[in-house]
C-alpha cells in the first residue's frame, strides 16, 4: 500500500468516516423519532421513511443468523483489506469501491453487534413495487460494488488501453 499518496489516504479515510458516521447518525435520528413500523411520506406513492428492523440480509434472508453475519462480515473485511493492498494507482474506482463497501459493512455490522438487527428506514415504491427498506450503509455497499464492477468491465477503456468506437 506504499503506492497510495497521503492525499488519497485522507480521501479514503474521510469517505469511510462520512459513510459510517452518516449511517449511524441517520439511524439514531430515525430510531429515536419514529416507532417501529411507522412510516412518513416524503413523496406520496414513491418515497417514505419507514422505520424497520432487519434481522437478516437483503430482503430479510437468513433472518436470525447473527453469528453467520458476523463471521461473513469479518471474512469479507479481511478480503477487502487484502484486495485493497493489491490494487494499483490506476484502480481508483476499485479503491473507492472497496472503501465504500467496507464502510457499509462497518455500519451494518455495528447495528448487528449492538442490537442484533440492522435499522432500516429508506423506503421506495417503484412502479407499484414496494422495494425492500434499506439504509445508508446498504447504499454504500451497492455503490461500492457497482464501482468495482464498472472498473472491471471497462478497465481497458478507463486506463486508456483501448479506444471506444464512435
Amino acid at each position: 500500500m506504499k503506492n497510495i499518496s497521503k492525499k488519497n489516504w485522507v480521501l479514503y479515510i474521510v469517505t469511510f468516516l462520512v459513510v459510517v458516521i452518516g449511517d449511524q447518525l441517520t439511524k439514531i435520528l430515525v430510531s429515536s423519532s419514529m416507532m417501529l413500523g411507522q412510516s412518513q411520506a416524503i413523496i406520496d406513492n414513491f418515497f417514505y421513511y419507514t422505520y424497520s428492523h432487519n434481522q437478516g440480509a437483503a430482503w430479510g434472508m437468513l433472518s436470525g443468523h447473527i453469528s453467520l453475519f458476523v463471521v461473513v462480515s469479518l471474512a469479507a473485511a479481511i478480503f477487502m483489506f487484502y484486495y485493497f493492498s493489491k490494487t494499483t494507482k490506476v484502480q481508483r474506482l476499485t479503491r473507492y469501491g472497496i472503501v465504500l463497501t467496507f464502510a457499509g459493512l462497518v455500519g451494518n455490522l455495528t447495528d448487528r453487534l449492538y442490537f442484533g438487527y440492522v435499522r432500516d428506514f429508506i423506503d421506495f415504491i417503484i412502479f407499484g413495487y414496494d422495494f425492500p427498506i434499506f439504509n445508508i450503509a446498504d447504499m454504500a455497499v451497492v455503490i461500492g460494488v457497482g464501482l468495482i464492477i464498472l472498473e472491471i468491465i471497462f478497465e481497458d477503456y478507463i486506463n486508456g488501453k483501448k479506444k471506444i468506437r464512435d
